[in-house]
């Protein structure tokens, strides 16, 4: 197993990448020698048979039977070993094994969510276990978006409307990068999340705690710690710029005017309100491009990242 990578790869990071990297190099070998052939021939004969070189007049044969047979058969040979080659691997790529766990993935503007079996959610994180099979159940919430993890090489389209999937099993713990392959839109570059790999009894672990998420915090802290987490800092600022969206520094309790002309309050229930149904009220200068978070946080999330607004004077 490849740990440090090559010029054209990175290092590989999960049972299948080896062979999706041998087909790889294969194909790049082959291309470079029929490449270096046509070329140097090119070269060759252009030198050999140049204008204003004497050269004998003699009549050229109509064609050559074994030279046609064997430009035929070699590249023939060589796309049927590349078709099922590639076959076999496709198939395995793209057909989980019966023991594998599966994790939802839903992917919006402009951030990866994801839900595990015993209840758990992590928003820009994917949190597994080293050495066991992971299914991967995606969506997306708006817009094609394309699911990529280099380390593992696996890419997979994430569209709406529809489930695709695909699985990986990773080789070594760490944390790994994850992209959106697709252009989604102005936030389609900061759409990065990581992959963290863990030992087995540590991800046991993290279920556990992640059920138990905000025990022991304050609302208004728990709603700090979900401002990064479930990624509104994507999008948002807390400083008084502005971003993707409005601020939410000093907003609480002050009048905002909204694209049709109107104004409103920002109170509690504005909050809720624009967390779960976004559309709905959309503030003047900005853009109707936030997602619902209607099934992506629960009751107590939106309370707390209420509380935590209010707080931000």
């Amino acid at each position: 197993m490849d740990t440090t990578g090559t010029l054209f790869m990175p290092p590989q990071h999960s049972t299948f990448a080896g062979q999706v990297d041998s087909l790889f190099y294969f194909i790049l070998y082959a291309s470079t020698v029929f490449f270096a052939i046509v070329v140097f021939g090119m070269i060759f004969f252009a030198v050999r048979y140049r204008r204003g070189r004497k050269q004998p007049v003699e009549a050229g044969p109509s064609h050559n039977t074994a030279l046609e047979i064997i430009w035929t058969i070699i590249p023939t040979v060589l796309v049927v070993i590349v078709f099922f080659w590639g076959f076999k691997l496709f198939l395995k790529m793209n057909v989980p094994p019966k023991d594998a766990i599966e994790i939802k993935v839903t992917g919006q503007k402009w951030f990866w969510s994801f839900d595990y079996p015993n209840g758990a959610s992590t928003v820009n994180e994917l949190d597994v276990p080293v050495g066991k099979p992971v299914k991967l159940l995606m969506s997306s919430r708006d817009v094609i978006h394309g699911f990529f993890i280099p380390d593992f090489r696996i890419k997979m389209d994430v569209v709406p409307n529809r489930y695709t999937i695909t699985w990986f099993e990773a080789t070594q713990t760490g944390t790994f990068n994850l992209f959106c392959t697709q252009y989604c839109g102005k936030g389609h570059s900061e759409m990065i999340a990581k992959v963290k790999v863990m030992g087995e009894r540590e991800y046991e672990d993290w279920l556990v705690s992640g059920t138990k998420a905000g025990e022991g915090m304050s609302l208004a802290d728990f709603g700090a710690k979900l401002y990064v987490s479930k990624a509104c800092a994507t999008c948002h600022n807390v400083d008084g710029t502005a971003n993707v969206g409005p601020s939410f520094k000093g907003i609480f309790e002050h009048q905002v005017k909204l694209s049709d002309g109107s104004s409103v309050m920002v109170d509690e229930n504005y909050i809720r309100e624009s967390i779960l149904d976004p559309q709905a009220k959309i503030v003047a200068g900005y853009q109707p491009v936030m997602p619902t978070f209607q099934g992506v946080l629960n009751d107590r999330e939106v309370d707390a990242l209420t509380a935590y607004i209010k707080t931000l004077k």
